[in-house]
C-alpha cells in the first residue's frame, strides 16, 4: 500500500506558502538541494508535475494546486491528533543557546512550527559561539543547548549529526586560486580554527579580510566579494552555495550536539529537542 510522506507533503506546502525552493528552504531549516530532493521523491510518487518554472520561480501546477488543499488539510489532521493526544498543555520559558549560523537556517521554521503547536510555550533564544555557550560560567542559564565539537573531542552533549564542513561561497563570484581571501567569526569558532589549521599546512596565501560573530554580517560580506567562508553542510543558508577548487583543503567533520540541561521545564526541553533532531536529520 503506498503512503505519502507527511515531511514531503509540508515542504511542498511551504515551497507555495513561501513563494519557493529558497525561501521554504529558509523556513523550513533545510537546504535548497534538500527541498528540491523532497518535491522530486513527491512527485515521482504521484507520477504528477507539481511545479512549473517561470523564470527563477517554481509555480504550482494543475496538479499542484488541486494537491495543495488536501495537503494543507492533512497536514491539519496531523497536527490536530498530536494536539488532542498530548497528556497536557507544554507551557513556561525555555532558555535555547543555539550558535548563530543554525539561529539564522534552523529556527524560523522551527519556531513557527513548535509555537503554533505549544502556544504557550515562550522561548528565550541567545545565539553565541558554542565555546561561550557551554562555558562553565554560562551553560546553567540555559535549559537546552545546541553546538558544535570537534570529533575527537570529548562531550556530554547527545550526538545529533556529524556533519561535513564545507567552503562556502557566492555562486555568483569567482573564487582565485591566487590568495585565498576569508569571512569567519571571531576566535574560538570550530570553523575558524579548521580552516585556519588547514590552510596553514599548505603553501598557497591566505587572508582574513573580514571578521563577524554573526552569518547575516558574514552572508553580506561574502556577497560583497570579501571573501569565503566553512560552515556546517546543514547550517548553509540558501542564497550561498558550496565551493570545491582543488586549492581548498577538505576540512573534516564536525559532530552537532545537543545538551540537554537540568531545567525546570523538561518536557518541554526535551519537546523542543525532539524538534531540532528532526529538522537537522531531515535536512541531512
Amino acid at each position: 500500500m503506498q503512503q505519502l510522506s507527511l515531511d514531503n507533503l509540508r515542504t511542498f506546502v511551504s515551497v507555495i506558502e513561501q513563494g519557493g525552493y529558497a525561501k521554504a528552504g529558509e523556513w523550513l531549516g533545510r537546504s535548497q538541494p534538500a527541498i528540491s530532493l523532497q518535491i522530486k521523491k513527491l512527485e515521482a510518487q504521484l507520477d504528477r508535475k507539481l511545479f512549473t518554472k517561470v523564470g527563477q520561480r517554481h509555480v504550482p501546477s494543475a496538479d499542484g494546486n488541486w494537491l495543495y488543499p488536501k495537503a494543507k488539510e492533512l497536514l491539519e489532521m496531523n497536527d490536530g491528533i498530536f494536539r488532542s493526544l498530548s497528556p497536557a498543555p507544554l507551557s513556561g520559558r525555555l532558555r535555547l543557546g543555539i550558535p548563530s549560523e543554525f539561529a539564522s537556517t534552523l529556527l524560523p521554521g522551527l519556531i513557527g512550527e513548535f509555537s503554533k503547536r505549544y502556544p504557550d510555550v515562550s522561548l528565550e533564544v541567545t545565539s553565541a559561539l558554542s565555546r561561550d555557550l557551554l562555558h562553565r560560567t554560562k551553560r546553567d542559564s540555559f535549559d537546552l543547548i545546541l553546538a558544535l565539537a570537534n570529533p575527537d573531542e570529548e562531550t556530554q552533549g547527545e550526538l545529533v549529526l556529524q556533519d561535513d564542513i564545507v567552503w562556502v561561497g557566492d555562486s555568483g563570484l569567482a573564487v582565485h586560486g591566487d590568495a585565498i581571501s576569508l569571512v569567519l567569526a571571531p576566535d574560538g569558532c570550530v570553523y575558524r580554527s579548521r580552516v585556519i589549521a588547514q590552510l596553514k599546512q599548505q603553501t598557497r596565501a591566505w587572508k582574513i579580510a573580514y571578521t563577524n560573530a554573526d552569518l547575516a554580517g558574514l552572508t553580506a560580506a561574502i556577497q560583497q566579494g570579501l571573501g569565503i567562508t566553512a560552515l556546517a553542510r546543514a547550517s548553509m543558508p540558501a542564497n550561498l552555495t558550496v565551493l570545491k577548487h582543488r586549492f581548498l583543503p577538505d576540512l573534516g567533520k564536525v559532530n552537532i550536539c545537543l545538551f540537554n540541561q537540568d531545567s525546570q521545564h523538561p518536557v518541554v526541553s526535551k519537546t523542543l529537542a525532539e524538534f531540532i533532531k528532526t529538522r537537522l536529520t531531515s535536512a541531512a
